[in-house]
C-alpha cells in the first residue's frame, strides 16, 4: 500500500514540463460535462465525484452518475416505470451503474487515475469518471 501511495503522489504531482503539483487537504467535487446519448436518450447523462486528499494522496472516493434530469442512475436505472420491460436493457444499465461504483474503488484502492482502466459496458460511466476527477484535482490544486 506504501508503494501505491509513493506511485500516487509521483504521477499525480508531476505536470506538464516536470512542475509538481501539490493538492490541499481535504474533500473535493468534480462534475463531468453532459454526455449525449443514443436517440432515445439511452446513456444521456453525467457524472460527479468527490475526492478525500490527505497528505497529497486520495484517500477517499466516491462517483455518481446522472441522468441529465439529475435522477440518480441507481438500482431502478434501465427500468421503465419502476419496471423492468427490458432484461436486456436493463442489465446494461445496471453493469454502467456497478462500473461507476468500481471506478472509485479502484482510485481508492490505487490512488492514481491512469491505473483505472475502462470496464467493458460501462465506458461511458469511465469518460464521466475521468473527467470528473480531473475536475475535482484541479480544484485541489494549492
Amino acid at each position: 500500500m506504501l508503494a501505491m501511495t509513493f506511485l500516487f503522489v509521483l504521477s499525480t504531482v508531476t505536470g506538464c514540463g516536470g512542475k509538481s503539483a501539490e493538492y490541499a487537504d481535504g474533500t473535493y467535487e468534480g462534475k463531468s460535462s453532459v454526455y449525449e446519448g443514443d436517440e432515445e436518450g439511452n446513456g444521456d447523462g453525467y457524472g460527479v465525484v468527490s475526492i478525500t486528499i490527505k497528505d497529497n494522496v486520495i484517500v477517499d472516493c466516491d462517483f455518481k452518475t446522472y441522468q441529465t434530469d439529475g435522477t440518480l442512475k441507481d438500482e431502478d436505472y434501465g427500468k421503465q416505470n419502476g419496471e423492468v420491460a427490458n432484461a436486456d436493457f436493463y442489465r446494461k444499465a445496471q453493469t454502467a451503474v456497478a462500473g461507476s461504483a468500481e471506478y472509485a474503488r479502484l482510485l481508492k484502492e490505487s490512488g492514481d487515475l491512469s491505473d483505472v482502466d475502462s470496464i467493458s459496458g460501462a465506458t461511458i460511466s469511465y469518460n464521466e469518471f475521468v473527467e470528473a476527477v480531473e475536475d475535482a484535482l484541479t480544484k485541489a490544486e494549492k
